[in-house]
């Protein structure tokens, strides 16, 4: 079933439409720039773990958005089919980073260290990603939909929306904090403020905000008064002196190698991934004016993330998931357009292979990203919340399993990050009384490092687990009022079946 008559009333462009192509290319492009900050910055802190040199770090960058683009195009045409972009993920960095801390303390002979590293990490992101596309082919994912209540979804969302609160570039005490302030107070007139005055205000209120600031940004830059070290800098000379072309192409690194350990400790960033997407899907479905996803869109998503997973293995990148930057921009400005996003996943793979256009993006100051961060995952926080119409507000129960999810996954990876790195939290759990050896094993430490660090992961597990053993009613839980609104299985059509259904087509005619 679709939405409600409010929330379709929101949407300006729903999934199935059609923008004329020039407001579809600006539709696309503040897309493309909404997720550049978290695209960026996951190459970036490979790299930087890796060692890997400064002449190699922007072909690696523009080999993430070669494989976000083809991977939002393969999500919006076989997989989900939502609006939603692909992009490097945040939840597969820890077994990531411990991948590259091991390889690189002990290289093996005759490979660079970074070089070593990245194709380990590629071996591990294959193998576990197979494991990803049977957890979503075989259905096991759709099969949990039944458990998954609004009680559920709403604490993985808003620790979605949440998860970028303490950014660097918000955080960071040395900040340009009216930089930061200028994005966020931009953005907030334009779609806010203004949007009910003019149709461009209201549909590119993120575009309109980056682009006023980047300016200020760049002229301040260039008459001295931010500094190159400053924090705000725009360095238009590095564009200049970009490489015209990137070459990007399947195992341009090598060959990659697998380690079984290895392996293992990127499952739980897979699980951390899926549990992610999971409340990016319900997300994505309530700002489109859409009901909760069914079982066989689930089922789809999570095996096409699986299969996009191996091929960014297979490219040389650090994994691929559901962006929930670019589910924000749907919120501020109604643009649910499966089109637009495809135009921005060919965006993607353009700026990927034209060294200009990927300096120039690169070129976003952190200050400026802090504060779309901030415009973005706010209105995801606001999306978790509104999905608590469902649920009865004033049973007891729902309340403590709510508050005891949202801030277990708010402590728990706020304690971790206190313990340290992955290292560190195994020797201590291997210190842990008759159950040491245990808890201290690679596999058990590492899938609970990765799996804790990720807060809508651990705050949806609380909140699976306590929904699920406490007693309540399907109506107190909002599963009646949910299941009303969701879609049923018949409403998603495959990329197969279309196909099928297409070639009984031409044989009738």
């Amino acid at each position: 079933m679709a939405g409600n008559e409010d929330e379709n009333a929101f949407v300006q462009y729903g999934i199935e439409d059609k923008p004329p192509l020039g407001k579809s290319l600006l539709l696309g492009a503040q897309h493309y720039l909404t997720m550049v900050g978290a695209n960026i910055a996951v190459p970036l802190i490979l790299a930087g773990a890796m060692g890997m040199p400064d002449a190699v770090i922007p072909r690696f960058v523009g080999t993430f958005f070669v494989v976000s683009g083809i991977a939002t195009l393969a999500q919006t045409t076989l997989g989900n089919r939502y609006p939603i972009v692909q992009g490097a993920p945040f939840s597969m960095l820890a077994p990531a980073l411990a991948v590259i801390g091991v390889v690189t303390a002990n290289p093996p002979e005759g490979i660079v260290a970074w070089r070593a590293a990245l194709l380990q990490l590629q071996g591990a992101i294959i193998v576990a990603a197979f494991a990803e596309v049977a957890i979503g082919y075989l259905g096991l994912v759709g099969r949990l939909r039944r458990y998954l209540s609004p009680v559920v979804i709403v604490p993985v969302i808003v620790l979605i929306g949440l998860s970028l609160f303490n950014s660097p570039d918000i955080t960071t005490a040395t900040q340009n904090w009216w930089l930061v302030g200028l994005t966020l107070v931009a953005i907030v007139l334009f779609s806010q403020y203004l949007g009910a005055k003019s149709k461009v205000f209201q549909l590119f209120p993120v575009l309109l905000g980056i682009v006023v600031a980047w300016i200020l940004a760049a002229a301040l830059s260039v008459s001295g008064v931010i500094g190159p070290d400053a924090p705000g800098y725009v360095d238009l000379a590095s564009v200049a002196a970009a490489d015209p072309v990137h070459p990007i192409y399947p195992f341009q690194w090598g060959t990659p190698s697998v380690t079984p350990a290895f392996v293992i400790g990127m499952l739980a960033g897979i699980a951390a991934s899926i549990v992610e997407s999971i409340g990016d899907y319900h997300a994505v479905a309530r700002l489109a004016g859409m009901g909760a996803p069914s079982s066989e869109r689930m089922t789809h998503g999570i095996g096409m993330e699986g299969v996009m997973n191996v091929f960014s293995g297979i490219m040389g990148t650090g994994g691929s998931t559901s962006y929930s930057e670019n589910i924000g921009a749907i919120g501020l400005t109604g643009v649910a357009s499966r089109y637009v996003v495809q135009i921005g996943a060919a965006l993607m793979i353009l700026v990927g292979f034209v060294g200009y256009f990927g300096q120039l993006v690169a070129t976003i100051p952190g200050p400026i990203i802090g504060g779309l961060y901030i415009a973005m995952f706010a209105q995801i926080v606001g999306v978790g919340l509104s999905n608590l119409k469902y649920v009865d507000l004033d049973s007891s129960r729902n309340i403590f399993v709510i508050g005891i999810a949202l801030f277990s996954g708010l402590a728990i990876p706020e304690y971790l990050r206190s313990v340290g790195n992955a290292g560190a939290f195994q020797q201590g759990l291997a210190e842990t009384a008759l159950l040491g050896p245990l808890l201290g094993a690679d596999v058990v430490a590492n899938t609970v490092y990765v799996i804790g660090s990720t807060g809508m992961a651990v705050g949806g597990i609380v909140a699976f687990a306590l929904d699920n053993s406490i007693a309540g009613t399907a109506a107190e839980r909002g599963l009646t009022a949910w299941e009303d609104a969701a879609e049923e299985d018949g409403e998603f059509t495959s990329a197969y079946d279309r196909f099928v259904a297409e070639e009984e087509t031409a044989r009738s005619d």
